[in-house]
C-alpha cells in the first residue's frame, strides 16, 4: 500500500547582523498577526474578513501572512475540535514562527559541498545563507530536491535558544506501507503519563514484552505548571507564556525520543502492525476531581501516537487502533480473564480471581495485542504464562538515546509474571 509520509529536516540558520534584524522583525509582525487572529476569531468575525483583511494588511510576504493566518485559525480550530480545550492566547509576547512554502516564501540551491537558501523574511528583503545541519539531514534534504519521488514542503523559521533555526518538510509520495491484514506479528500499546508498555503476540504465543519509562515527562510538566501558576498569580503573563513555550519544546523532544525508541523495539518483529487504544472519547469519560483531570487532559498522547504512527510508517510498519474497554481491568491470561476495577490498583496488578500480579500497562499491553489479533480475525493464542515484566528507560545522564535495562530479565524466559513488579 502506497502512501505520502512527511518528516521534518531541522536546520541552522546563521544569518549576518542585517540578516538577524530582518529575522526578528518578521517574528514580531508575524507575533501581531496571529494575536490579531485569535482575537478577532474569539469575538466571532468571520473567518474568510479575517484572512482578506490580515493578508493584506501585515509587512509580510503574501505567502508568510496567509500561512501565519491559517495556522493561527487552525489552532482556533483544533479548540473548538476537541470540546472547547486549551483555548489559544491571543496576548503571546514572543517571537512567531514565519512559515513558508517551497519556492514562494523560501528557496533552495544545491552546490557541490553545501545547500544555499533564500528566505523572504519582509517584502522585497531576503536572508540568504548556507543550511547547517548533520549530514544525515543535509543528504535527506538533497535527495528530496532531486528525486521525483519526494517533495519538498512548507518550512518555518523560528528562533530557539536565541539561535535561528529552519524547519524543512519533505514527504515521500510513494512511501510503502504494508496492509495491516498481511501482518504477522500484533504489538499492542498501552500510553500512559509516564511510560509506554509493549506486548508482542502471534497466533501462537506472547513473544515479548517490554515497558519503557520517560517519568521526566511528567516531572518537568508539574515543575512547569507550579511556574506558571505562581507567574500568573502575580501578573508575570510574559514570563507564563516564556515557561509554557520551554514546557512544549522540552515535551516535544522527548516525545520524539520515545518514539523512536518504541519503533526500534516493534521494527525487530518480521512483518508487526501496532494497535493502539481509540481514546478518542476518554476526555469527555474523565471526571476525577480538578487535579487529577488537569493531568489527564494535559497528557500528549495524541502527539506521541501520531509521532509512532508516522516514525512506524516510515519503516512500513502499519497501525490500527481498537475498543479500550476494560482493556486495563481484565487479567491477560486466557484460563482466568477476570474483570473488575479492584484488579488494578496504580502500576501493580493482582487478579482477585487467580491471583496473578503484573505490571499493570504490561498487562493492559496484551489485552491490546489480543484485541488486535481478534480484529484481524486472527487466532488469540491461549495464555497460561506470560514473560517477566522488563523495564527500559534511559540514563539520567550522559548523552544515552538508546533504552537501558533496569534489571536483568533474559528475553522470551516464561515464568509466573511476578518478577519485576512496580509498586
Amino acid at each position: 500500500m502506497q502512501k505520502s509520509l512527511t518528516k521534518t529536516l531541522v536546520f541552522q540558520l546563521q544569518p549576518d547582523e542585517s540578516g538577524q534584524q530582518l529575522l526578528d522583525d518578521a517574528f514580531l509582525e508575524a507575533r501581531c498577526v496571529y494575536n490579531e487572529t485569535i482575537r478577532r476569531a474569539k469575538n466571532g468575525d468571520d473567518w474568510d474578513e479575517i484572512r482578506k483583511d490580515l493578508e493584506s494588511d501585515a509587512d509580510l510576504v503574501n505567502n508568510t501572512a496567509q500561512l501565519v493566518v491559517q495556522k493561527s485559525l487552525e489552532a482556533m480550530e483544533n479548540y473548538y475540535e476537541y470540546d472547547d480545550y486549551n483555548q489559544p492566547s491571543h496576548t503571546t509576547d514572543s517571537a512567531y514562527p514565519l512559515r513558508s512554502n517551497y519556492e514562494e516564501g523560501y528557496n533552495l540551491f544545491l552546490e557541490d559541498d553545501c545547500i544555499r537558501y533564500r528566505l523572504s523574511a519582509k517584502p522585497y528583503n531576503p536572508v540568504k545563507g548556507t543550511l547547517c545541519g548533520s549530514p544525515d539531514a543535509l543528504e535527506q534534504l538533497r535527495h528530496a530536491i532531486q528525486s521525483d519521488a519526494w517533495r519538498v514542503g512548507t518550512a518555518e523559521a523560528m528562533r530557539r535558544n536565541e539561535k535561528y533555526e529552519l524547519h524543512i518538510n519533505i514527504t515521500h509520495t510513494e512511501a510503502d506501507v504494508r496492509d495491516k491484514e498481511d501482518s504477522r506479528m500484533v504489538v499492542g500499546m498501552d500510553i500512559n503519563e509516564d511510560c509506554v508498555a509493549l506486548a508482542a503476540l502471534h497466533e501462537d504465543d506472547i513473544v515479548d514484552s517490554v515497558v519503557i519509562d520517560f517519568p521526566e515527562i511528567k516531572e518537568e510538566r508539574h515543575r512547569y505548571f507550579t511556574m506558571r501558576k505562581r507567574m500568573q498569580n502575580n501578573g508575570k503573563s510574559s514570563f507564563d507564556r516564556a515557561f509554557e513555550q520551554q514546557e512544549e519544546r522540552f515535551v516535544h523532544d522527548q516525545l520524539h525520543n520515545v518514539s523512536r525508541q518504541v519503533v526500534e523495539w516493534v521494527s525487530q518483529f518480521e512483518k508487526p502492525v501496532i494497535v493502539f487504544e481509540d481514546l478518542k472519547e476518554m476526555r469527555n469519560s474523565i471526571d476525577y476531581g480538578t487535579r487529577m483531570n488537569r493531568r489527564l487532559h494535559s497528557l500528549p498522547f495524541r502527539k506521541l501516537r501520531e509521532f509512532i504512527t508516522y516514525k512506524a510508517a516510515f519503516q512500513g510498519v502499519p497501525s490500527d487502533k481498537i475498543n479500550p474497554e476494560y482493556t486495563s481491568q481484565a487479567c491477560s491470561l486466557t484460563e482466568c480473564e477476570q474483570t473488575t476495577r479492584a484488579n488494578r490498583n496504580k502500576k501493580r496488578f493482582k487478579c482477585v480471581d487467580c491471583g496473578r500480579q503484573d505490571h499493570a500497562d504490561r498487562n493492559a499491553a496484551i489485552n491490546i495485542a489480543k484485541k488486535g489479533l481478534a480484529t484481524l480475525d486472527r487466532n488469540v493464542p491461549a495464555l497460561k504464562t506470560l514473560p517477566n515484566v522488563r523495564k527500559l528507560r534511559r540514563q539520567a545522564s550522559g548523552c544515552v538515546t538508546q533504552p537501558t535495562v533496569t534489571h536483568d530479565t533474559a528475553r522470551g524466559h516464561h515464568a509466573d509474571g511476578v518478577a519485576g513488579v512496580s509498586d
